[in-house]
């Protein structure tokens, strides 16, 4: 219920997404899911949270629980507000899924003098997204939900048409 399959998504030319908006429907769950997020990385000091835009976002509740600032990346041009960091932040990168960890990097890159801590949601360990972004510097990835445990696809809707935008 937390998370789904949904087949054949063109998004990335991956034959299938994983959609976490399901915690969603699950305040509690959603709350604790969080709790454990911060407790994990309340110990490294992290000074600043940092969400990439859209689903990134989606866990705000983390930097509240650590009592940092949270701030968005825009991922179309990959850039943040003007001093949104400075140096000797100690931030912590998350994103709702990481499939080839393209996005992950292009983020690693615009923090690696903070050190970034990268948190994911959900790995697509067969994209092998992780080693990448290790390899651009990341300390730490961590997947939240690994798409072993997702079994159940959602059925696309039956008005779904491809247009080949999304």
């Amino acid at each position: 219920e937390i998370a789904k399959v949904i087949p054949y998504f063109p998004y990335k030319k991956l034959d299938r997404f994983s959609d976490i908006g399901g915690i969603l429907k699950h305040p509690k769950l959603f709350d604790a899911m969080c709790s454990v997020m911060a407790k994990r990385y309340r110990k490294l000091g992290a000074t600043k949270i940092l969400g990439f835009e859209a689903r990134g976002c989606l866990f705000t509740p983390v930097a509240i629980k650590l009592g940092v600032p949270f701030v968005m990346l825009r991922v179309d041009e990959m850039c943040l507000q003007k001093g949104a960091l400075v140096p000797g932040d100690g931030v912590i990168l998350i994103d709702d899924l990481i499939a080839t960890g393209g996005t992950l990097c292009a983020g690693i890159e615009l923090v690696k003098a903070c050190g970034a801590e990268v948190v994911c949601m959900i790995e697509l360990k067969a994209l092998r997204g992780r080693d990448r972004c290790l390899k651009a510097g990341a300390k730490d990835v961590w997947g939240f939900i690994s798409e072993e445990i997702l079994g159940e696809a959602a059925p696309l809707p039956d008005d779904y048409v491809d247009d080949g935008k999304h």
